[in-house]
């Protein structure tokens, strides 16, 4: 399976192509983590393609005023690559970004990461059983293309009559432009998600007037933030079992909650009132409270953390316009209610494409259908990881992989287990005894079968049923984002491949033969992978110093 970096014949024999083993799509949180446990389990012929000049993803791209996490800081990293020394319980973007900046100095990553690499089209050569990969660079081929471009990667600004016509600034949260100077400005803030209320008190005091368009009303609890201490940082360093009891303690709180969320949602009452208690505490107007409480159950939208939300909102000089943006005239924004608010800049906190991400539409799969046609209703992947008809495909943070309450970084370490065990099936399968290339297709009937378990555990869940309509929902209403159940479940569920759930593809056979079959037939003597570990991965910490616990490590 390993081997090295090589060159292929290019289109009609005229050009040379790179090849390699492995490509991975992205460097946030799931291309990086994809990196180091490529490296742990001895394969070193990859590549990371990164469209930008830099690593984080989405901690690189989102730098707008007061950006931080709203996952406390030592649940939010590496269970392999801790860090003691988190300057706050819940850390800003600065301090996240750093931390991916030292994951790829530490685990030697750097000679793998091609930036300013954008990915324009992948597409599967059924003869030679590899990926064609066309990019801003060049072009390359991949045996395996493990795609972690994220789902909160490409920012979704909404198409608003008017809004070409806008003579003054307009810019998406995610695209921040810090060259424009909003003292004394007049500013409309769109959207009141988890961005917007951040932004919000950030700029209010900058502002000449900030109006806030609300389309519906978010769920706000307190955030309990503080910076942690001199002495906090000493013992998780000193001592790191005080770093691995805080993590555990994080991770195992807020899997005693996921039960409220996925199975009794009239459970969250209690929660309900501790978020009103906190918008009285700051907003003593009636009338402007109304306009805030939700009318749908707490959870059915992502819960945001703030404490600094409602005192903004207090301000004189910030508005809120309860409707949402309908058009735009000249400098004048109109509002669905019919409020008229005149403004020097626009902020988009819309969000992103996420049911309907874009690097979709530029993976070509066996049957030459894009990825985006075949999810056209409705995404959907084996374990949120591959996709019928896309063979040596894989996805991180796939469908309905996405969480209402933890840490999306245990959700990236169980889909990193399940990639390390698809390519050393992969590996056994093609050092078996019954010869050449091959590789790993989803069955559709295992797709299926799996989505429609999914889909059925999700009918419950307050993301179906507590009345609102969300980010989490497709255009078809359907729920393709969030895992409903623990990630200590999804860990179990994606702990190994089964076989039995795939076809076995090979060189010069059109022929599909399930994989279980082709396991069985190669016996107990199949060659192991070149160069990999000990199958125990505690028992080597290949990829850097500072490792410490294991991608098995659930906290």
């Amino acid at each position: 399976m390993g081997g090295t970096s090589g060159t292929t014949g290019g289109a009609g024999g005229t050009g040379v192509r790179e090849h390699v083993r492995v490509a991975v799509i992205g460097s946030g949180f799931g291309g990086l983590g994809a990196a180091v446990r490529l490296r742990r389990e001895g394969i070193t012929d990859f590549v990371v393609l990164e469209r930008a000049d830099s690593v984080g993803g989405t901690w690189r791209d989102n730098s707008y005023p007061g950006c931080a996490c709203d996952v406390p800081s030592h649940l939010y990293s590496f269970s392999f690559a801790p860090n003691p020394d988190w300057p706050r319980t819940f850390s800003g973007q600065p301090a996240i970004r750093a931390y991916l900046e030292h994951v790829a100095d530490t685990f030697g990553l750097r000679p793998h990461i091609r930036l300013d690499t954008e990915v324009r089209m992948i597409r599967w050569d059924a003869d030679e059983l590899r990926w064609e990969i066309e990019t801003a660079a060049g072009e390359l081929t991949a045996d395996v293309v493990v795609s972690a471009t994220g789902p909160l990667s490409d920012p979704k600004t909404p198409e608003v009559p008017g809004l070409a016509e806008f003579p003054g600034k307009v810019f998406h949260s995610a695209c921040w432009d810090h060259d424009y100077d909003l003292r004394g400005k007049r500013v409309a803030m769109i959207g009141t998600g988890a961005s917007a209320i951040q932004i919000v008190p950030a700029i209010a005091p900058e502002v000449e007037r900030l109006t806030l368009f609300q389309r519906t009303p978010p769920w706000v609890m307190p955030r309990t933030d503080r910076a942690i201490t001199a002495v906090e940082r000493w013992l998780h360093r000193q001592l790191p079992f005080t770093r691995a009891a805080r993590r555990g303690m994080l991770w195992g709180l807020r899997e005693l909650q996921v039960s409220a969320f996925t199975k009794h949602p009239n459970r969250l009452g209690l929660i309900e009132s501790l978020a009103k208690a906190n918008m009285a505490r700051s907003i003593k107007d009636p009338a402007l409270r109304a306009k805030l409480t939700p009318s749908y159950r707490i959870g059915c939208k992502r819960i945001l953390l703030s404490s600094e939300y409602y005192p903004a909102l207090a301000r004189p000089d910030v508005d809120l316009v309860a409707s949402g943006l309908k058009e735009i005239r000249g400098s004048v924004l109109v509002a669905a209610d019919g409020t008229e608010t005149e403004v020097d800049a626009i902020i988009f906190g819309t969000g992103f494409h996420v049911t309907d991400m874009p690097i979709a539409e530029r993976v070509v799969g066996a049957e030459g259908q894009t990825l985006a046609d075949a999810w056209k209703d409705g995404m959907q992947a084996l374990r949120g990881a591959t996709a019928a008809g896309f063979p040596n495909w894989m996805t991180i943070i796939g469908p309905n992989t996405g969480l209402g309450n933890s840490s999306m970084i245990l959700m990236i370490e169980s889909q990193l287990n399940y990639m390390a065990d698809y390519l050393r099936q992969l590996a056994l399968l093609d050092g078996s005894s019954l010869g050449g290339r091959v590789a790993l297709g989803a069955r559709p009937s295992a797709v299926n079968r799996w989505n429609r378990q999914v889909q059925a555990r999700m009918e419950r869940t307050v993301w179906n049923s507590g009345g609102c309509t969300s980010w989490y929902l497709d255009a078809q209403g359907r729920n393709t984002t969030v895992w409903p159940g623990t990630t200590g479940e999804f860990r179990r569920e994606t702990r190994s491949v089964d076989l039995a759930e795939y076809e076995v593809l090979r060189v010069g056979e059109r022929e599909r033969v399930p994989a279980v079959a082709v396991a069985a037939a190669a016996g107990a003597g199949a060659a192991p992978l070149p160069g990999a570990l000990p199958p125990d991965p505690r028992a080597s910490h290949a990829g850097g110093a500072g490792v410490a616990g294991t991608a098995e490590d659930v906290a």
